[in-house]
């Protein structure tokens, strides 16, 4: 079995490729030529753009757009060849605006951009093992000022707290209304963004004393999964495959990424933790980590905790892992996970 396949198992537990789309857009004079469009886009690659002309009209010109940003124009009906290098993975949106006759009519069509990374499998060493309260439903992990600040989940359990690391001594805690299911955590200019499940709302509070200070909406209706930040921008992950990057001032909508292994789009990216110009992330019911490139979503590599729960206390509402915290200090990351009762302080390798 190849390389990726195993990584990709390790990720999403069944191997599956998503093949691209390349549906025609609904036009009754132009259409794209897709005849050579293949399913699958790598970055390394081009694409050759061009519209067919079935009912033989006049063309004056044609300007061609990528996910509605314009890239060039061209006379007639000469092809235009545009390269995916830069572009953020996913799905990328293509349209034609046809000039002829003295009208104008669009065309539109779409194609899939994936990685043309394999992620490498990165191994792990245990530095240490700390406590961890077992009633945590851990949903966010983050140090701050070596302090580590976590929150949690479920209906009527849900809290944000900080605790000494080393012992489990809890600090200072609040807990949100039973109505709420606090999600993931992050920590920024001495403020402490919270999110929530499916209430569609987030909370600031004051990183010293936990005082509320705002609550916000979601910038559109998506769940609250997991949260981080670059030391500028927050990313918070909704349980799909994207990372939306957010202004922490009005928490609205700046940019998203899109997360590829490799052909295969991830989805159900969970907690989130910034580490060194990468983003850290969770997989839902995966016991692994993704290592994601923040300029393009690209998973750069893997690491496979799955033996880290065969050293924790099995009970039945034990969970799977869910936490990621670096701590600059030491410059080690810590995991764990849903309602475990261990901590680990790990350094990763190639």
């Amino acid at each position: 079995m190849k390389n990726y396949n195993i990584l990709s198992i390790i990720l999403l537990g069944t191997l599956f490729v998503n093949c691209g789309d390349t549906k025609k857009g609904e036009n009754s004079l132009f259409t794209f030529d897709n005849s050579k469009f293949k399913e699958q886009y790598k970055p390394q690659e081009t694409i050759d753009l061009g519209i067919l002309n079935t009912n033989s009209k006049s063309i004056d010109s044609i300007i061609y757009y990528v996910n509605d940003k314009k890239i060039g124009s061209k006379k007639g009906i000469d092809k235009l060849t545009f390269e995916l290098k830069d572009q953020k993975l996913g799905y990328q949106k293509l349209k034609a605006l046809v000039y002829f006759e003295g009208q104008n009519s669009e065309a539109t069509t779409r194609v899939e951009l994936v990685s043309n990374i394999q992620p490498k499998l990165l191994k792990y060493t245990i530095i240490n093992t700390y406590p961890h309260d077992i009633g945590s439903y851990t949903q966010g992990l983050e140090f701050y000022r070596d302090t580590l600040y976590e929150g949690t989940g479920q209906y009527g359990k849900s809290q944000l707290k900080k605790t000494d690391y080393k012992t489990g001594k809890v600090y200072k805690e609040i807990e949100l209304d039973s109505k709420y299911f606090g999600e993931g955590i992050t920590i920024l200019n001495n403020k402490v963004y919270q999110l929530t499940w499916k209430e569609n709302e987030g909370y600031v509070y004051n990183a010293d004393t936990f005082k509320k200070e705002k609550t916000f909406t979601y910038f559109k209706p998506i769940e609250g999964w997991g949260l981080t930040n670059d030391g500028k921008n927050l990313y918070q992950s909704d349980g799909t495959e994207k990372i939306w990057i957010l202004d922490p001032a009005t928490l609205k909508e700046l940019d998203y990424l899109n997360v590829y292994s490799f052909e295969t789009k991830i989805k159900s990216i969970n907690e989130l933790e910034w580490i060194n110009g990468k983003i850290y992330g969770n997989v839902y019911q995966k016991d692994a980590i993704a290592i994601i490139n923040p300029k393009n979503g690209t998973v750069e590599a893997i690491i496979n905790l799955t033996d880290l729960k065969k050293k924790i206390t099995q009970l039945p509402d034990t969970d799977v892992l869910n936490g990621i915290a670096y701590n600059p200090k030491t410059k080690t990351i810590f995991v764990t996970g849903k309602n475990w009762d261990k901590m680990f302080e790990i350094k990763v390798s190639e």
